[in-house]
């Protein structure tokens, strides 16, 4: 169990150090994964920027992905859970997951725009995985960056969607490797309370004036 999101990103840390020096980002998938890439940032002294990935919920069961989307607008699916799904109910979803995500951006770092990781390692840090469609969709938005190298580092995730994910990018962190896990992350938490707007921009501004460049 790990006490809280910040525990989580310590621990990461300490996976990473190798990175610590070199040319390297940090990205953090909000907003819970935004306190957990603070302690990686911190740790590497790395600047820190955010990949705003929002899913999009099965219409009767909104915990369900069937797809997750990003700022560019490219869907990133679930092809068997999507399937089933009215097209048009799709449509007017991702509409509002793109307003949302308009907002949020706003919210978090104004008119700025998303750090360049071109020729640099990026580290994509997320609080865990559940079926992994919004860190793949994020993946995908890191990738048209052109880094040299992306990373992605996680406490928690299904082993399943580990094995897909490394073939996706150039390496996968993860601290617990269960085969077992169903993709539950609050319960591998004792404290996990739900992260507001404020606390996300607290911590960009925390690392911004130190690091970012």
């Amino acid at each position: 169990m790990f006490l809280d999101r910040y525990d989580a990103g310590k621990q990461l840390a300490n996976k990473l150090l190798k990175y610590k020096g070199k040319k390297t980002v940090v990205y953090a998938i909000p907003r819970g994964g935004a306190l957990t890439a603070l302690e990686v940032a911190r740790a590497l002294e790395a600047p820190l920027d955010v990949v705003i990935a929002r899913k999009i919920g099965h219409p009767f069961n909104k915990e369900l992905a069937v797809c997750a989307i990003t700022e560019d607008g490219k869907r990133t699916c679930d092809e068997v859970g999507v399937c089933c799904v009215d097209s048009s109910w799709l449509e007017s979803e991702t509409t509002l997951q793109l307003q949302e995500i308009k907002r949020q951006r706003q919210v978090f770092q104004g008119t700025a725009k998303l750090m360049s990781a071109k020729g640099k390692t990026a580290i994509l840090v997320d609080d865990g995985i559940a079926t992994g469609l919004t860190i793949k969709a994020a993946v995908l938005a890191i990738q048209k960056q052109k880094p040299e190298k992306i990373i992605i580092a996680v406490p928690v995730a299904p082993r399943s969607v580990i094995e897909e994910l490394m073939q996706q990018v150039d390496e996968v962190v993860v601290l617990r490797d269960e085969p077992d896990f169903k993709g539950d992350v609050s319960s591998c938490y004792i404290h996990f309370p739900e992260v507001i707007d404020a606390e996300v921009q607290l911590v960009l501004k925390h690392l911004k004036t130190k690091y970012n460049q």
